[in-house]
Parts: structure tokens; C-alpha cells; sequence
């Protein structure tokens, strides 16, 4: 692709020769000539200088390079946008495996790839370039959108619905049943039977080994535009709201309610019947037990707000030398207290 055929694309104010062609995107100080490099953290612009590719896409802010540049008001985004463009993924050939197994009255769009050892079960309905990696299972009566791709091992149970290019990681399940049970006088934990579906919106990632399960009634839902990390777990009738985004091993518990672009980093856990607004943030590590409203940044456990769980960390590192002044203190009190009148010794 030519570099003003890229900045095009990528909607860049280009500097320097068009005509050069770009094959492939590198790191400022592995990049060569045809390569495309980046810079998208200002701590690595020193390193402009000395880079060999023949472009690179940088800010607004005036940064020069012995290279052509692709200016743009958002560096990262137009990173993401040409390395879609320049490095796109190995898609399989249409059709299905000869060792894959499609139910007689499943729709599977001619467009669609199945792949080896792949099983799609009755009366699902998988659409338009959508791909199927090894060992994929499609439970009965679920529908998975155009151009969506489920990587290897991947497990969608019965009566859930995929939405349009939606990406599934390896080992993910969709629609496991949820944690519930009825605990009688005598102690037996019944099982509450679960029959709802699992929702997933249009353009929704879900990462490898990541489980979300289906509710008793009702449905669990993950609207549009929302990136799960792997080893994540969501919970029986949870809905997560749009744009959302939830790191590495994160756990919501049943009927939480999440609000649209709400982000939790790594290993936050969040307890059920909760409601969290629209942009609440919370920090690595923190356990939310009470509801949140709309743009709280909250860390800690039990979770408070951020500024505040900072200064309480202070507090907290500094108790052995606030133990030590205390100590001291009632050693000095205790010196200079009277002698007690009531002594008969006195």
C-alpha cells in the first residue's frame, strides 16, 4: 500500500513522499525501510531520530523525523486502524470441514467457515463470513452474527445470540448455566434450573477463557462495543453495559447491572444486585459491595473513592511510626502525671 493511499484511510495529514510503499508496521528501533513505525507515548519520541522506517505516525504536536510522518489527532487509534490495514489475519476458505458436524436443519451462510471437528447443532444459524475455529461447539437454536470469528475450543450452549463481528477467544463459554441454588432446611442444595439466554451485542470481544453464564429467566446481556479480557467471569442475568471494558479476571456476580462505558481493571470483584453508572472506573484488585453512581472512581476493599483510598494508604504504611509516637507520648504523659492522693504509701 502507498503511503498516501494509507494516510487516506486513515483520515492522516501526511508529510513527505507519497509514493513510498509501506508493507508492514515495526517498533521505532526495529523498523526498517517499507516499514511503518508509531509513536503513541511521548516517553518513546527521543527515539524518533535515529528510526529507519520510512513513516511513521506521530501527534500534532510538531514532532520532526528523518522519515515521512502521518500527523493525527489520535496517534494510538491510527496505530490500531493500519495494523488492521497492513497486517490482517489468515481467514480460512469458506465451507465446512469434512470432519466438522452440522445438524440437517442448521443455516449456515455458504460465505461461513467451519472448521475441523466443529459442531453446529440443530436449528442454529450462523451468518454471513462468520468463522469457526477447531473443536467450536454451537449449542441448538443459537445464532452468531455476520462476520463474527470464534477461535479454537470455543463453546456457545443452547439459545444464545451473537451479534454482528464479534471476536471470541480461545476457550471462552458462552451460556454455562448459572451459579444458583435453593438451599432446603435440611441443608440439600437444589439446583434452580437455567433456561435463559445469553445476549452479545454487535462488536463485542470476549477473551480466551473467559465464561459468562445464563440465568434461571430473564437474559444476561453484553451490549455493543464491549472488550472482555481473558479469565473473566460474568454471572446469571448480569448486563453489561456499552462500550465497557473489563481487564483480566474480573468477577461479577448475578444481577448486577452495569452502566455504558464502564471500566474495571485487573481482578476487580463486584458483588450481585448491584448498579454501577455510566463511567464508573475502579482500580486493579478493588471489591465493590455497594452500588456506584455514574462516573465514581473507586478503588480498595471494601471500595472507596480513589482519592480517598490513596490517602488511607498513606496512612496505612506510615501506622508502625504513628504506634511508635503514640508510645512515646504516654510514656511522657505518664511522667508527668501527679502521684495518686488515694496512696497510703504517700
Amino acid at each position: 500500500m502507498t503511503l498516501a493511499a494509507l494516510a487516506t484511510a486513515l483520515g492522516c495529514h501526511l508529510e513527505g513522499d507519497g509514493a513510498v510503499s509501506i508493507r508492514g508496521v515495526a517498533t521505532l528501533d526495529q523498523a526498517g525501510p517499507g516499514d511503518l513505525t508509531f509513536v503513541t507515548n511521548p516517553r518513546y519520541a527521543h527515539l524518533l531520530a535515529a528510526t529507519r522506517a520510512s513513516a511513521a505516525i506521530v501527534g500534532t504536536d510538531g514532532t520532526e523525523a528523518p522519515c515521512a510522518l502521518l500527523r493525527c489527532d489520535e496517534p494510538y487509534v491510527a496505530l490500531a486502524r493500519a495494523l488492521t490495514l497492513l497486517m490482517p489475519p489468515d481467514r480460512p476458505a469458506a465451507g465446512v470441514h469434512p470432519t466438522a458436524i452440522v445438524a440437517a436443519d442448521a443455516e449456515v451462510n455458504a460465505t461461513a467457515s467451519i472448521g475441523p471437528y466443529a459442531v453446529v447443532d440443530a436449528r442454529a444459524r450462523i451468518g454471513a463470513r462468520v468463522v469457526l475455529g477447531p473443536h467450536v461447539v454451537i449449542g441448538a437454536g443459537t445464532t452468531v452474527g455476520e462476520d463474527s470469528w470464534l477461535h479454537a475450543h470455543v463453546s456457545v450452549r443452547e439459545g444464545c445470540r451473537l451479534g454482528a463481528r464479534c471476536v471470541v477467544q480461545n476457550g471462552a463459554v458462552i451460556g454455562s448455566d448459572g451459579f444458583g441454588f435453593a438451599t432446603s432446611r435440611d441443608g440439600v442444595h437444589v439446583k434452580i434450573p437455567q433456561r435463559g439466554p445469553v445476549v452479545i451485542e454487535d462488536d463485542v470481544e470476549i477473551g480466551a477463557n473467559t465464561t459468562i453464564d445464563r440465568p434461571a429467566v430473564g437474559e444476561t446481556r453484553i451490549c455493543a462495543g464491549t472488550k472482555i479480557d481473558n479469565l473473566v467471569q460474568i454471572a446469571h442475568g448480569v448486563v453489561v453495559g456499552r462500550g465497557s471494558l473489563l481487564a483480566a479476571q474480573v468477577g461479577i456476580a448475578g444481577s448486577t447491572r452495569l452502566g455504558a462505558y464502564v471500566t474495571l481493571g485487573g481482578q476487580v470483584g463486584v458483588s450481585g444486585h448491584l448498579t454501577l453508572g455510566d463511567r464508573v472506573k475502579a482500580s486493579a484488585k478493588t471489591g465493590i459491595t455497594n452500588s456506584l453512581d455514574p462516573e465514581a472512581f473507586v478503588s480498595g476493599y471494601p471500595s472507596l473513592g480513589n482519592m480517598e483510598w490513596r490517602k488511607t494508604s498513606v496512612l496505612v504504611r506510615r501506622l508502625p511510626e504513628l504506634r511508635d509516637r503514640v508510645r512515646q507520648l504516654e510514656r511522657r504523659l505518664d511522667a508527668l502525671a501527679p502521684p495518686d492522693s488515694s496512696d497510703p504509701q504517700q
